[in-house]
């Protein structure tokens, strides 16, 4: 318990509600004692509201602070790989190197997809969004590995979280080649995981030699990693609210993709190259972030609702950017324009004075488009990156006795009405 506590008078009473302190951030007072005094306390957006105890990933906006097991964003992203920050978020420490090798043969071992599964992608339009079709499909999950659904069993649940992990680049690349009308291509696990992935979206059976370029390989895992947890955020807390009821772990992971699809969470970099396609031409950009300025129109991939000085992940991903664009000698109008407004963004009093400083969005979708890969396939990227994240949150979850989710609302409507003098009208 608590030896620290807040005085909160209600109607002539003290009620002394227990302040807790974390490693890190602000303490969180215990408001469970006023619904014994007939509240609720409101806190719209969960804004200020601790639901969970966590030991996985902290962050300080002010600073500009993101820790992953206390490990620093920037660190993992240079001197680890995507595999290695899998671990660390579902194990709590980095590898050694025996864990390492057993921890990615695991994964290699499990990246294939069940063949009736494969057959459940034809029950789509090709239009479809590929999101829609990546959340029906690890969904389906749950149909196909019912020896791992005990969400009780501790062997389960590690069984389960290196499925996700292996299965999603199969699943992500099945739905950009279905939407294309492109044949499946099998994972080839002789290659590292951003490796299998570039193979699998963009080799053919008529290529057996297809390559994968080493510089994208690279770019693509520290977008992996850059992306694999973000803390309590609206997708996570999706996760943990529907595991909080039970439910299987791939059914959770599925309502996390849907959270997730949503334009305000995980649809940032995507709203990027869409506001670049708006303003046309580089031309066009001082008269573009002067309507910003005047806020006729909204700067997509600037700033951060959650970092108030800078984004740790985006100075990391500026440096990947550069490399991507240099290697591929891209001349694409597109790409100008966006290093035309990063330009301005860095050097205009205005966007200085404001933190309106590039984020990992802008990075993020500047790198996928360089590589080849379509705006509906962004948010998809998003969700395979974010899959390590929700498992390592659903199992914490479960490693220690937790309640069922049920927020309280503040009613507005009508209160009790009179129904039989409705029916004698």
């Amino acid at each position: 318990m608590s030896d620290k506590t807040a005085k909160l008078e209600l109607n002539g009473t003290t009620i002394e509600l227990p302040i807790y302190e974390g490693t890190l951030g602000y303490p969180v007072i215990n408001v469970e004692g006023v619904q014994a005094q007939g509240y609720f306390t409101y806190d719209p957006g969960f804004k200020v509201t601790a639901p969970v105890e966590s030991k996985i990933t902290y962050i300080d906006g002010d600073k500009g602070q993101l820790l992953h097991r206390g490990y620093p964003i920037d660190q993992l992203a240079e001197k680890a790989d995507y595999l290695e920050v899998c671990y660390a978020l579902i194990h709590g420490e980095l590898p050694t190197k025996e864990q390492k090798q057993d921890f990615d043969s695991k994964v290699r071992n499990h990246t294939m997809i069940h063949e009736q599964l494969r057959r459940f992608y034809d029950g789509f339009r090709r239009d479809a969004h590929p999101m829609a079709v990546m959340c029906g499909v690890v969904g389906a999950l749950s149909a196909f590995y019912h020896d791992g659904m005990d969400v009780s069993n501790a062997d389960h649940q590690e069984i389960t979280a290196i499925r996700l992990v292996a299965k999603m680049p199969t699943i992500a690349a099945m739905c950009y080649k279905y939407s294309i009308g492109h044949p499946f291509i099998q994972p080839n696990n002789d290659l590292d995981y951003a490796e299998n992935f570039l193979y699998m979206m963009f080799s053919t059976p008529a290529d057996q030699n297809y390559k994968v370029n080493p510089i994208l390989a690279k770019a693509m895992d520290k977008i992996f990693t850059l992306h694999a947890d973000h803390e309590q955020n609206a997708s996570t807390s999706t996760v943990r609210l529907a595991g909080s009821t039970g439910a299987n772990p791939y059914a959770c992971i599925a309502a996390g993709i849907a959270a997730l699809w949503g334009p305000a969470h995980g649809g940032a970099n995507e709203a990027v190259l869409v506001m670049l396609d708006e303003i046309g031409h580089k031309d066009n950009v001082a008269e573009f972030m002067e309507r910003v300025k005047k806020k006729e129109v909204k700067l997509m991939g600037f700033g951060h609702r959650v970092y108030k000085n800078f984004d740790p992940r985006a100075k990391v991903m500026k440096e990947t950017c550069d490399e991507v664009l240099a290697a591929l000698g891209i001349n694409d109008p597109q790409l100008e324009l966006a290093m035309e407004l990063e330009k301005i963004a860095l050097n205009d009093e205005y966007f200085v004075k404001r933190n309106l400083y590039p984020n990992v969005d802008f990075y993020s979708g500047i790198i996928l488009k360089a590589i080849g890969i379509p705006t509906s396939m962004f948010t998809v990227i998003f969700a395979l990156a974010r899959t390590v994240g929700w498992i390592s949150h659903w199992l914490e979850m479960h490693s220690e006795p937790y309640k069922i989710g049920r927020p309280r609302q503040l009613y507005k409507g009508y209160d009790e009405r009179n129904f039989i003098e409705i029916a004698d009208r």
